[in-house]
C-alpha cells in the first residue's frame, strides 16, 4: 500500500474510532466510503481478490457474533470488518492474521481495565469504605480496537 493511502486509512480510522468511542455508532456513510475506497485502491493495484477474501474472511465471524449477540457486536462492527479486512490482506497473510486476532484481544483488554477501575473505586471509595454498587453495565466500542490492531498489523508487514 502506497504511503499516500496508508495515511488516508490512518486518518478514516482515527476518525471513526473517535465517532465509535463518543456516540457508540459506526455511521454506514463513513463504513461504506471506506470500504469502497479499500476495494477501488485494492483493483487500481491488481488486489482486488486479495481484498474481497480478506473481507469476507474477517467479516464472516463478525456477521456471525453480531447475528448470535446484537448487543454485543453492532452491525456498525460488521460493516467496518469489511474495509479492514480487504485492507490488512492487500498487507499480506500475516498482517491480517495479526488484526484478525490483536482486535479481540484489544477490547477485552480495555474491558478489564475500565470494569476493574470502577470496581477498584467502588469498593476503595472515600476513606477505604465501601460506597454504591458496581455499575451494571459498561460499552466498551470494539470499533477503535479494530481500526488499532488492522494499522498497527499493515505498518509492521
Amino acid at each position: 500500500m502506497t504511503t499516500a493511502a496508508f495515511c488516508c486509512l490512518v486518518a478514516w480510522c482515527l476518525l471513526l474510532g473517535v465517532i465509535d468511542i463518543h456516540a457508540r455508532r459506526l455511521p454506514n456513510a463513513l463504513t461504506g466510503a471506506g470500504a469502497a475506497a479499500v476495494f477501488l485502491f485494492a483493483f487500481s493495484t491488481g488486489e482486488l481478490g486479495t481484498a474481497v477474501i480478506g473481507a469476507a474472511l474477517l467479516t464472516m465471524p463478525y456477521l456471525v457474533a453480531h447475528l448470535l449477540s446484537p448487543a454485543a457486536l453492532g452491525a456498525g462492527d460488521v460493516k467496518l470488518a469489511v474495509a479492514l479486512g480487504a485492507a490488512a490482506a492487500i498487507a499480506g497473510p500475516p498482517a491480517w492474521v495479526w488484526a484478525a486476532l490483536a482486535a479481540p484481544l484489544l477490547t477485552a483488554g480495555a474491558a478489564v481495565a475500565l470494569l476493574g477501575g470502577d470496581r477498584l473505586r467502588t469498593v476503595l471509595g472515600r476513606g477505604g469504605r465501601q460506597v454504591g454498587a458496581v455499575p451494571a453495565r459498561r460499552l466498551v466500542p470494539h470499533g477503535p480496537a479494530m481500526c488499532l490492531a488492522t494499522v498497527t498489523a499493515m505498518a509492521l508487514a
